[in-house]
């Protein structure tokens, strides 16, 4: 199989990132998706061997897939079930019932950072992209820059994914009540120009494309597998990876990835591998937090991390799981006396400070689906706080949920503005809990830690002060002061953050107080630390990884336009008596991404990497081993694929 370089890779990554957030409706996909087989099922395939084995269909993995496909054999194995018959993944207004299902069969698994944060992780074919708020953004022209990509290549990309085959992926909303009045609000509070409906990343206020079609239909990246040459393309669900399987004979330079191991859905153990061909490739897209979960299960990883779970070290990196960041957000919740249009992100209001402005509004327009019990994402679970931190967890707040009682739906009745500050500049951590790979490692995202993060955080606050301060709001917010927003915000946030007295007199301590997640999590493999300029592991031949796990930092509003996966999540949000709210909306406001693949490689940070520090972090011999050869020029089969 042909060498594969940069430019290569890069091409093919700029294809997952925008068609990370849009994607397909149900009655296309079936007609032309590749049979989707449960993984019990592997032992009836006639045994093959496989040019590529892909762990993960999100949204990296599934258009990963299908663009290999077209050449080589490849199997594509997902963790979870099929997104296609699940009402409340295709269909908008059940948002928010999707990102709050604690089912074995949810395409979400929750989980609790150390800082007390709600979020989430997707579990689904199509990855993020199916629980995401499906809002659709182009990446800004410095992005683009700082990660070295052909910025030709990229403006040619975009069409490709807003315009695919004969229905378009992405939409012009048909933007709500409460939309245009966050619209008109930031324009007068000074965020300006208005930039009118458009995909590009432009300082001001604009209106941003969607996934959701016109009758509120999800596009979502499993879609894209239609693309796919049948007769090459094996898709398994229900499949959980566990471990790559390695060659570390003595006679090789490096530990090769030869197969992996993974469980179906009923607890049988399966293996597949590649084929002898030079070149054959595993690349891991299983999102930041899988990504560096299964390397170290692996045993690629700091060698005390691998020690303390006794897994055997195939090499020593001390970087996996390092550099973990998510993007905080910080929301004011606005009540209404009548229930507000349901919307997600529509507009949004770039400033100079490196700090976005967006809005939700409303629960649902069925009834019938507003419910308080909603699992890990209950509005009412705030009241976590007041147990003790070691004590919280994901048992503790069920138990507690289903203490709760039920509320009328009329306490719904509100929108949110909220902001998300660029980067961000702090990080933290993943090491696992234990061995299983079902299980969620213990991540800490540090939020705040830099001071820079903070003072965007004030700065957003303050932005919203001035929107709600417009005429536009007047009516909405008569007789409620900021202080009073602010105090129903405090009680309203669902993190498990312990609440301090001066919340609403001290903007940096409601910040750190009420933070939540975007879903817009990423690190902990990052380029030139744990991979190289083509997302090859160092010191591993034969194994990629390619998704949101090898960025610095999130790239502009959205990732999911131009990463996928990703898998981050917010949780329903409660504010007592008259008000209560729900935080699945920032539960998926942006994208769950739990795979922003936007491969950035901050070049501050690969060029300390290469200053001598490797031959510390990082057992490795040289790097000129084969290239993990992809046989033809990729950015060839792309053009084949403009006709799917």
């Amino acid at each position: 199989m042909g060498s594969i370089n940069r430019g290569v890779v890069f091409r093919t990554l700029v294809v997952i990132f925008f068609l990370g957030s849009s994607q397909g409706r149900d009655h296309f996909t079936k007609l032309n998706l590749p049979h989707l087989l449960k993984a019990s099922r592997f032992s009836t395939i006639k045994h093959e061997s496989y040019d590529y084995i892909i762990v993960g269909g999100g949204t990296a993995g599934c258009p990963l897939a299908a663009t290999l496909s077209q050449k080589f054999k490849v199997l594509l194995l997902e963790r979870g079930g099929s997104p296609y018959g699940n009402r409340n993944i295709t269909y908008l207004e059940n948002f928010h019932i999707c990102l709050a299902d604690e089912s074995p069969e949810s395409p979400s698994q929750g989980f609790i950072s150390t800082d007390g944060v709600i979020n989430a992780r997707a579990k689904v074919l199509g990855g993020g992209t199916c629980i995401n708020a499906g809002f659709y953004s182009r990446a800004k022209q410095s992005f683009v820059q700082e990660a070295g990509w052909d910025a030709e290549l990229v403006n040619q990309s975009y069409p490709w994914v807003e315009e695919r085959i004969e229905e378009r992926i992405v939409h012009w909303p048909k933007i709500a009540p409460w939309q245009v009045a966050v619209r008109d609000g930031l324009l007068e509070a000074g965020i300006s120009p208005y930039n009118g409906y458009t995909y590009d990343h432009l300082y001001g206020t604009k209106i941003g494309g969607t996934i959701f079609d016109e009758t509120g239909y999800r596009h979502t990246a499993a879609d894209l597998l239609a693309a796919g040459n049948p007769n090459n393309l094996r898709v398994l669900l229900h499949a959980s990876v566990n471990q790559i399987v390695f060659n570390t004979k003595k006679g090789h330079r490096k530990p090769r990835a030869v197969g992996v191991k993974f469980s179906d859905e009923n607890g049988g153990y399966h293996q597949a591998f590649l084929g002898r061909k030079r070149g054959s490739e595993i690349i891991v897209s299983a999102g930041a937090i899988g990504s560096p979960q299964l390397l170290l299960l692996s045993g690629i990883g700091p060698r005390n991390e691998l020690k303390k779970h006794n897994i055997s070290v195939v090499l020593r990196n001390e970087h996996v799981g390092k550099g973990m960041s998510d993007n905080p957000m910080n929301s004011i919740f606005i009540p209404t006396k009548n229930q507000p249009q349901q919307s997600l992100i529509e507009t949004v209001g770039i400033t100079d400070a490196g700090v976005f402005i967006e809005a939700s509004s409303g629960f649902s327009q069925t009834s019938d689906s507003i419910h308080c019990h909603h699992g890990i994402m209950s509005a009412e679970i705030g009241q976590l706080s007041t147990i003790p931190p070691k004590q919280r967890s994901l048992d503790a707040v069920r138990k507690y949920v289903q203490n709760k009682h039920n509320l009328p739906k009329e306490v719904f009745h509100g929108g949110f503005i909220l902001e998300k500050i660029d980067g961000p500049l702090s990080t933290g951590n993943l090491v696992l809990t234990d061995t299983n790979i079902n299980s969620n490692p213990e991540v800490t995202f540090n939020y705040f830690q830099h001071p820079q993060d903070l003072n965007r955080c004030v700065y957003g606050i303050k932005t919203i002060e001035r929107i709600l301060n417009t005429k536009y709001f007047a009516n909405l917010t008569a007789g409620i002061t900021m202080e009073k927003l602010l105090n129903m915000s405090v009680t309203a946030n669902i993190n498990l953050i312990p609440k301090h007295t001066n919340d609403t007199t001290s903007l940096e301590q409601f910040c750190r107080d009420t933070v939540t997640t975007i879903w817009h999590y990423h690190g902990g493999c990052h380029i030139g630390k744990v991979v190289d300029q083509q997302y090859r592991v160092i010191g591993i031949s034969g194994l990629r990884v390619v998704d949101g796990s090898t960025l610095f930092r999130s790239p502009g509003t959205k990732p999911a336009s131009h990463s996928p996966d990703d898998g981050q999540i917010h949780g329903g949000e409660d504010s007592k008596g008259k008000i209560t709210a729900f935080k699945s909306y920032q539960l998926g406001m942006d994208d769950p991404q739990p795979s922003n693949l936007a491969l950035q490689a901050d070049k501050q940070e690969s060029s300390k990497s290469k200053k001598g520090k490797k031959k510390v972090d990082i057992d490795d011999e040289d790097e000129d081993d084969d290239e993990g050869d992809f046989t033809e020029d990729l950015a060839l089969l792309m053009k084949k694929m403009k006709t799917f």
